[in-house]
């Protein structure tokens, strides 16, 4: 199974039979409760919405959108806020959360917290789904926002969280390109060596449920023609479903070029939690909030 656009996904969501229901947290956010309500109005979804009450009447009705009383669960400060909206998960209230009107790092404090928190014992990592309208199928970059600079086992897991996504999508064997400036291994080039590693763990079994190549240049990865041109043979040249950055840098880079030059629309996670959150950047557009809720939908478990 593959998906070529975004709007292939709302086919995989069956509010009848598994209705998921969000908690945003800081929700007097334009961006953020627009998506929201709107995937509310679709039928598609339930939303707890935590923060400020009267903020998020304010936001609502500047928004032109219908909040009940009940929908609001008042929070003064965003770590309050954040505190609360864990705690929904943890009580089973909610299935996933999504940033609203705060930091990162508040998001996250409360999630990590080693007896309160969200962890399951693994990396938690970034996961932004991407339509590239020259490229012929929704791919995967990983890992842009958490880990600055992951070692060789946190790159497994950072792939483990990516591969997650891919199956719950119907994806049985997604292709892994680890990416480096060269298809050619350099002791110098400590990314390609971690490529070569990744690769043999995949061939081991010890990294299941996909196909991994590494290292691999982005051209090679992306352009089937690119592969054919300098002779190198691989069954995830020109056919990536997960890109595996080196680091959180070239991950931000990457994914920014696609989406302000590429015209490439995004979809970002947070995965290796006991749910999937929402967390997008402060310039995201509406519609990037609303197509990381209908994957946070399908991906979340009840």
């Amino acid at each position: 199974m593959v998906f070529k656009k975004f709007e292939e996904l709302l086919a995989l969501v069956d509010p009848k039979a598994n209705k998921k229901t969000v908690a945003l947290v800081r929700a007097e956010d334009d961006h953020a409760l627009g998506a929201v309500a709107e995937v509310v109005e679709k039928g598609l979804i339930d939303a707890i919405l935590i923060g400020n009450r009267e903020a998020i009447k304010e936001t609502a009705a500047h928004l032109g959108v219908n909040v009940r009383d009940e929908q609001i669960l008042d929070a003064q400060t965003p770590e309050e806020a954040a505190t609360e909206g864990v705690k929904l998960i943890r009580e089973g209230k909610a299935d996933f959360l999504m940033k609203g009107k705060l930091e990162t790092a508040q998001m996250l404090r409360p999630v990590v917290n080693k007896e309160t928190g969200l962890g399951k014992g693994k990396v938690m990592s970034h996961v932004a789904l991407t339509e590239i309208p020259s490229y012929h199928k929704l791919v995967i970059t990983t890992d842009g926002g958490m880990l600055p600079y992951p070692t060789l086992e946190q790159k497994k897991q950072i792939i483990e969280n990516a591969v997650e996504v891919l199956h719950r999508l119907g994806y049985e064997n997604p292709k892994v390109c680890v990416l480096a400036a060269s298809e050619t291994p350099n002791p110098k080039m400590p990314e390609s060596m971690d490529g070569v590693a990744l690769k043999e763990m995949n061939q081991k079994g010890e990294l299941t449920g996909c196909i991994v190549e590494g290292p691999i240049s982005f051209d090679l990865a992306m352009v089937k023609e690119r592969s054919v041109t300098k002779g190198y043979e691989s069954p995830c040249a020109g056919e990536a479903d997960i890109l595996l950055v080196p680091n959180v840098h070239a991950g931000n880079m990457l994914g920014k070029s696609l989406t302000e030059m590429a015209h490439a629309k995004m979809a970002g996670l947070i995965m290796g939690a006991k749910c999937p959150i929402v967390l997008t950047s402060r310039g995201s557009s509406e519609e990037e909030k609303f197509n990381s809720l209908i994957l946070a939908c399908i991906v979340s478990n009840k």
